[in-house]
Order: structure tokens, then C-alpha cells, then sequence
């Protein structure tokens, strides 16, 4: 696009482009500054590939998507929580209590966030109310309409849910008590959300908020021209409650509507309700011309006939204005709900019937927020001395034809008898469910048992083969065990022999040793005695079951054994080295005599190397009175494992 273009007045083809998306979408942007609308609009053009009106709007015929994309481009939701933080400081600390003064201590609280984008002026708003009235009178008396013609802005601020970026201008003290962080996402409290109303308003052509006590429009007019600026203006007027506040962008000014508004603080754009512009019926411009106040069409003498007709309608019906004060009760909702005519003129909040036999009031609003009609089925209503009745109730808003709300229609449909019907109807099909379920569950438990008795005779027959099989084993067990039975009687034939091979070599062993003229004695490394031959006997007098296990040291054999234990450690040293010496003993008759005792080593068959001792054998001693010419030899060995 040349610069040419861009700074070009709006042609007939662009006129067209915006009756089309007025015609076919509902957004009416023909009231917006040419100037920037065409520089947003071809910005849009630029990225979609078009040069042209002509063909961006053949392309938006044919693409439903790109309205999205358009939209989006042209309503620049630009918003975060305290923008411009001294504007908010002042309504903080003049605003707010200027308007909780001027009301009852139980008087509801409206604030009305007109463009309100996702959301961060209402919730701004909701925690400096919050902040000033605490958070029970705050549930109890405040309601926040929040709207905007952005569907995809409304529902991301429904959720409530910000990023962290979002709220880094809300104060840290605000931000702890006002938003619980999930995940990585603030989200208000859920409490104080429920005040915070959304709905979609365009405030060129829809209905405004009535009774506001402060409205908010930042930085909206901006964007219309001079005409469409004085009808809003106006419906912002007729918003305003006597005296309510008018909160603007910091870049909006009101230069030519000083009748209406007088300025609370210029400098940050707030601005009250003028004294004396309320009086009267209030009117606000719908843009064609006439006012909201006016009507057409009307024959005389049809206000009695409306009346009539309306009071003699079979089924109930209450009508509330736009502030929610009762207008109409026809005779059917009198004999209902026990009403009066005293009761026309009263709030609706007031009644009985506002939170009985259903809670109305929320339904009110929406209808009045969102101009769309809410239908509440099954509601029952316990009539004192009779049975319960069963309604369905149907509240519609009742709105000009410029979409100017005018109150609200509540009608409750008496559907007893059709809900009788429908719960007979219920009961019946209830009945032949059961007994359809049962029929079934006995047919599933005929095919369980089918499945299990088959099941079971899978069972019997894989039973009985492993039963053969197991015989099977068996004998092939007998088998084994009669051949392991027949080995076992060989082995015990060939041990009865090898044990009598041993008895005899025993035997023949003992012979030997015994046989020995020497005493000799066979010890193991711990010097405890293996062996004990009959030499030992004949001269200590010791049995040798008596001796085998003993140390040798612990033996009172009258051999002294200190003079004998360095020749029997030396034979365990070197087993090549006899050594020999000669002792003075007591025998086992309690003579003295000599000894000489003789020991050596030797290798055993498995290896190991023992020590192998010749000990004492009497032999005659001229220089000793006591000792026998008699030589007597003996000998000892020791020896042990290594």
C-alpha cells in the first residue's frame, strides 16, 4: 500500500465493506473515525494479500474466518489491571467513598465496565470495592456489569484467569489476597467473581446498563466520529444513577456536554452526572432520530384492552421495569403466588416470589445484561394445603425496537398435569427398563452358568489327564527307585567288604603299634594325643581311651614334657632333623629312671609333613642307685597335620 492510499478519504467501496459486516455480522463500525478505521482495515487487507476493497470483501463473502481476524484487527483489546495508576488512585480515594456515602449502609452498589475487553478494569474495579466495603458487603450489595461486543475478549475474562505477565501491575498486597496462583496462571477469587457480570452490549445500537453509580468507558469514543460519540454519550447518560460517576480514557474529553456532565477531576478524565439533567423521563438517543422514550404505532383506547387482556391471561405473569420494580400481576399469578395490586409498584426483590419457588433474580439480570430469554424448567412450587405444582418459568426481556430494554416479562407455565403424565410416563418406562435389565441379567447369568459348567468340564477332563500323567510319573518313579534300590544293596555289599578290609587293617595296625617294644605316643600340632600304644601303658600305667584326645601336657604320666615340647616343635619345624635327649622320669610304679626320648618328622601319604618322636626306652645308669641294669627302650612319635 502507498502512502497515497493510506491517507486517501473512504470510498463508496469501503462504505459497502462496512455495511456488509454490519448487515451480515451485527457489528456496526459506520460510526467509528474513518481514519483509523481504514488504516486498521487495510493493515488487515495488507496481510490477507488484498489490494482492494472490492476484493478483500469477495474474500470475506467467501471466508468465515477472516471476520475473526478482522474484528480483532479493528477492536483493539488493549486493557491491564490499574492502568494508569493515578486515575485509579483517585477513584480509590474519592470516588468510592463518595458513592458508598451518598448510599444506605444496605443500598446496592452498580458499576458498569463498558468495553471492558478481557476483563482488568471490572476486576480492577471489584478489588478496590472489595478493598473499601470488605468482602461480605461486597458480595451482599455490589453487581458489576462488564461488557463488550468482543465474544472472544468476554469469554477469556470470564475465566478469570490471567498469565503472570498480566498482573504484574496489580500490587503485590492486592495480588495475595485477590487471586490464588494455579499452575502458572492468577485467578480471582471465585467469591468475588460471581459480582463481576459479562455480557456482550455494542453501545452504538444496544440497550444500555440502567442505575449505574459508576460507569466506566476508557478509551472507546476515541475510536467514533463526533455523531456517534453524542448518541453514546447520551446512553451513558441515561446509565448514569443521579449523581453516578463517568469514568474516561485519559485521551477523552466532554467539551460540548457540559449540560450533562460536570467535571470531578479533569485531569484524569472523571466526571458526575450533572444536577437536574435526570429530571423528567430520561431519553437517550437511539441514533435514527427519535429517542428510546418515544413510540409509534399506538391506537387510542387500547391501553384498557392491553390491561384486560394481559389481567385475564390463563396462565401467571409478572412484569418488572428495567430497575426491577414489579409493573404488572395478572390475576393467575395473584391466586399463585398470592399477590395483590398493593404489591404493584414494590421492588421484585421484595416478594415472595422473587426467591420462591426459584431464585429469579440472577435470570433478571441476564435477560437484562445479555437481552436474551431464559427458561427455568422444573421448578416446584409446595402451595400451602395442596398438592405440589410444577412450573416452568420464562423470563424474557421486553425491548424496543432499537433494542432498548423496557423491563421483563416472568411467566410460569402451570405443567403439572403434563409432569404427571411425563412422570407416569417415566415410571411405565422405568418399570419395562427394570424388567427388560432383569430379563437380560437373567439371560447373562443362564450364559455364566452355560460358560462355567462347560468350564468346569475342561476342568475335569485337563484333571483327569494330569492324573494319567501323574500315574505315569509314578511309575516311572517305581522304576527308579527299585534300580536306585538295587544300586543301593551293591553299594552296602561293596561297604560291608571295604569295612571289613578296614576291620582287619584295624586291626592289623593295632597289632603293629602295639607289637612296638618303645612306649609311642602320636600328637597333633595343639599337642593333644592321637595315638597311644602299649609300650605307653606298661610304662605309665595310663589306657589309652584314657590318654587319645588329652593334651599331652595334661597328662600326669611323671614325664617331664617341658624338656620334651622344644624337641617335638623342632620335629614340625624341620621334619628332616632327629633330635634326641634324656630325661629323668617317674614310670607308673613310682620309680625314677632315665629316658631318652627321640623325635623326628615324615611325610604323610597325602602330603602333609608330621613329626615323628622315639622316646625313652629304660637303659642302666651306674651312677644312679634306683635305675635297673635292665635297659628298657621306648619310643615315641608325634605327629600332626600341617
Amino acid at each position: 500500500m502507498n502512502g497515497q492510499q493510506l491517507n486517501e478519504q473512504p470510498d463508496e467501496a469501503f462504505e459497502t465493506l462496512l455495511n456488509f459486516m454490519r448487515d451480515s455480522r451485527g457489528f456496526d463500525f459506520t460510526g467509528y473515525k474513518r481514519t483509523s478505521l481504514m488504516r486498521r482495515v487495510r493493515h488487515r487487507m495488507t496481510h490477507a494479500g488484498f489490494e482492494s476493497y472490492e476484493e478483500y470483501l469477495d474474500h470475506l463473502q467467501a471466508s468465515a474466518d477472516e471476520f475473526n481476524a478482522l474484528f480483532n484487527t479493528i477492536l483493539i483489546n488493549v486493557t491491564s489491571f490499574f492502568r494508569d495508576a493515578p486515575a485509579w488512585d483517585c477513584i480509590r480515594d474519592e470516588v468510592v467513598p463518595a458513592i458508598l456515602a451518598e448510599r444506605g449502609p444496605n443500598d446496592p452498589i452498580r458499576v458498569w465496565s463498558a468495553g471492558c475487553a478481557s476483563g482488568q478494569e471490572a476486576y480492577t474495579t471489584a478489588m478496590l470495592l472489595a478493598e473499601a466495603m470488605g468482602p461480605d458487603a461486597f458480595r451482599q450489595r455490589v453487581k458489576i456489569y462488564a461488557t463488550d461486543i468482543d465474544e472472544d475478549a468476554l469469554a477469556e475474562a470470564r475465566t478469570a484467569s490471567y498469565e503472570e505477565r498480566a498482573v504484574e501491575s496489580v500490587p503485590p498486597e492486592l495480588l495475595s489476597i485477590y487471586f490464588e496462583k494455579v499452575n502458572s496462571r492468577y485467578v480471582f477469587r471465585k467469591d468475588l467473581r460471581r459480582a463481576v457480570i459479562f455480557g456482550r452490549n455494542d453501545l452504538v445500537k444496544d440497550a444500555p446498563i440502567s442505575r449505574a453509580d459508576l460507569v466506566i468507558c476508557r478509551n472507546t469514543l476515541m475510536y467514533l466520529n463526533a455523531e456517534t460519540q453524542r448518541n453514546v454519550l447520551s446512553r451513558l447518560h441515561f446509565a448514569l444513577a443521579p449523581q453516578g460517576t463517568l469514568f474516561l480514557g485519559h485521551a477523552e474529553m466532554l467539551l460540548s456536554h457540559s449540560d450533562r456532565f460536570a467535571p470531578l477531576n479533569l485531569k484524569h478524565r472523571i466526571f458526575r452526572k450533572a444536577a437536574g439533567s435526570h429530571a423528567g423521563v430520561q431519553r437517550y438517543d437511539n441514533g435514527n432520530g427519535t429517542t428510546a422514550s418515544e413510540r409509534h404505532g399506538d391506537l387510542p383506547g387500547l391501553d384498557p384492552i392491553r390491561e384486560l387482556a394481559f389481567r385475564a391471561g390463563p396462565v401467571a405473569q409478572i412484569v418488572v421495569t428495567g430497575d426491577d420494580t414489579v409493573a404488572m400481576i395478572n390475576q393467575q399469578a395473584e391466586s399463585t403466588f398470592g399477590l395483590s395490586a398493593r404489591d404493584i409498584g414494590r421492588l421484585l426483590r421484595d416478594l415472595e416470589v422473587s426467591y420462591r419457588p426459584v431464585e429469579l433474580r440472577a435470570y433478571l439480570e441476564q435477560a437484562k445484561v445479555e437481552r436474551r430469554s431464559a427458561r427455568i424448567p422444573d421448578v416446584q412450587w409446595q402451595r400451602q394445603g395442596s398438592d405440589s405444582a410444577w412450573f416452568e418459568i420464562h423470563v424474557n426481556p421486553l425491548v424496543d425496537s432499537d433494542n432498548g430494554l423496557l423491563g421483563v416479562s416472568i411467566v410460569f407455565f402451570d405443567v403439572t398435569a403434563t409432569r404427571a403424565l411425563l412422570d407416569k410416563v417415566v415410571q411405565t418406562n422405568s418399570q419395562l427398563e427394570a424388567a427388560y435389565e432383569e430379563l437380560q441379567s437373567t439371560n447373562e447369568e443362564l450364559e455364566t452358568t452355560n460358560e462355567e459348567l462347560q468350564s468346569t468340564v475342561e476342568e475335569l477332563e485337563t484333571t483327569n489327564e494330569e492324573l494319567q500323567s501323574t500315574n505315569e510319573e509314578l511309575e516311572t518313579m517305581n522304576e527308579e527307585l527299585q534300580s536306585t534300590n538295587d544300586e543301593l544293596h551293591t553299594i552296602n555289599d561293596a561297604l560291608r567288604e571295604r569295612s571289613v578290609e578296614l576291620g582287619e587293617t584295624r586291626m592289623f595296625l593295632d597289632s603293629l603299634v602295639n607289637s612296638i617294644q618303645y612306649g609311642m605316643v602320636v600328637v597333633d600340632r595343639e599337642m593333644r594325643v592321637v595315638l597311644w600304644n602299649r609300650g605307653c601303658v606298661e610304662l605309665w600305667g595310663l589306657r589309652s581311651d584314657e590318654a587319645v584326645g588329652s593334651p599331652l601336657t595334661a597328662l600326669d604320666i611323671g614325664l617331664p614334657t617341658e624338656q620334651v615340647k622344644p624337641l617335638i616343635g623342632q620335629a614340625f619345624v624341620d621334619p628332616d632333623i632327629t633330635t634326641e635327649t634324656t630325661v629323668e622320669a617317674v614310670n607308673r610304679r613310682g620309680k625314677t629312671t632315665r629316658i631318652r626320648v627321640t623325635c623326628t618328622g615324615f611325610h604323610t601319604s597325602e602330603g602333609s609333613v608330621t613329626a615323628r618322636c622315639y622316646c625313652w626306652r629304660r637303659w642302666p645308669d651306674p651312677g644312679h642307685p634306683s635305675v635297673s641294669s635292665q635297659r628298657a627302650a621306648h619310643s615315641w612319635r608325634s605327629a600332626a597335620s600341617r
